[in-house]
């Protein structure tokens, strides 16, 4: 049985690779086609990819779910509800823990968008 595809016109261009020179053709295709997808996940986010970020960093379902709200609500989403948490704590000098429960509970939501909306002007 003939092969009807193009294999064999193909396989030509690499027969005369090393492995070595295969293995780095095979990484430099991988990041060609990762390359777009990183771009993607730097400038785009959704509630429930952050919801699983803040569950990775020890908050629960429901804590996790109230705080990605609250940054959608006030238009930090964007930014990542993690390092919104992140940020305050280092800002207030408290546990991660108790800032981002401070966030779902409505507080320290002016200091965010404060530090935020001066990090756009640099």
């Amino acid at each position: 049985m003939a092969r009807t595809d193009d294999f064999a016109a193909r396989r030509k261009e690499l027969a005369g690779l090393s492995d070595e020179q295969l293995k780095e053709r095979f990484w430099q295709l991988a990041r060609e086609v990762a390359e777009p997808l990183l771009e993607l996940a730097k400038t785009h986010t959704s509630p429930s990819i952050e919801r699983s970020v803040l569950l990775r960093m020890g908050f629960s379902s429901l804590e996790s779910q109230a705080i990605a709200a609250k940054c959608l609500e006030h238009g930090l989403l964007g930014k990542g509800a993690g390092h919104v948490v992140w940020r305050i704590s280092r800002l207030k000098g408290i546990p991660l823990r108790e800032a981002g429960l401070g966030l779902a509970g409505d507080k320290y939501w002016d200091e965010a968008k404060a530090w935020f909306a001066g990090r756009q002007r640099e």
